[in-house]
């Protein structure tokens, strides 16, 4: 059976295993997540949960926001998504996810928005190589370089590694392994990296390819 739960990324540390290695861990705050709304086969043609994270200010969330936290009667969240599980068997509106749904050994899949690094160039952001420091090459040394023939076809091509808008993009990271789970902090400490920077939303869901 699948499981989900929203968090919080805190930041990366690292754990040392009963053997003596290094385990490199993130850090997540993960929930609790109120149940918003259930979905199932028969009501929505699809299965999923509705998930809110975050306690919030009813000000700051718009009538209809606010309608659905009133009807399900939950404290409203800054967060709220959805996930889709194989399964709701055993979830109710207003139950909680807590960090418990996960133990120590699970594999799961990490989602969230990568950090932003604005307008970059393409050794930057395509890990391009510089142009030769010589006579005749330059004066700009981070440059593109060629951008193909001039008179066939007379354009670049489509999808051309060239500079741009990096980072800000949903990004999932499969078949990570949960280290520990701390049910008093509602922390989950995965190995390894997670996209987005500290304080960023991330979902947690258990792994689609699990090795």
């Amino acid at each position: 059976m699948s499981k989900a739960i929203i968090g919080r990324k805190v930041g990366m540390t690292q754990l040392f295993a009963e053997d003596g290695k290094v385990i490199p861990v993130t850090v997540v705050e993960a929930g609790p997540c109120p149940v918003v709304q259930v979905k199932t086969q028969e009501t929505d043609g699809y299965v999923a949960l509705k998930l809110g994270f975050l306690p919030e200010k009813e000000k700051n969330l718009t009538k209809p926001e606010l309608g659905q936290f009133k009807k399900a009667g939950v404290e409203p969240c800054k967060v709220l998504k959805e996930v889709r599980l194989d399964s709701v068997e055993g979830y109710n509106v207003g139950d909680k996810v807590l960090a418990d749904v996960f133990k120590a050994g699970d594999k799961i899949d990490a989602s969230g928005v990568t950090k932003g690094h604005g307008y970059t160039g393409v050794i930057k952001r395509w890990n391009q190589h510089r142009l030769k420091e010589t006579h005749g090459v330059g004066p700009v040394h981070r440059e593109p370089g060629s951008m193909g023939a001039n008179s066939t076809p007379s354009r670049v091509f489509k999808h051309k590694h060239l500079a741009g808008q990096y980072g800000v993009e949903n990004v999932t990271i499969q078949n990570l392994e949960v280290v520990r789970v701390d049910t008093a902090r509602n922390a989950i400490l995965v190995k390894g990296a997670i996209p987005g920077p500290k304080g960023s939303v991330v979902t947690l869901k258990t792994s689609v390819k699990s090795k």
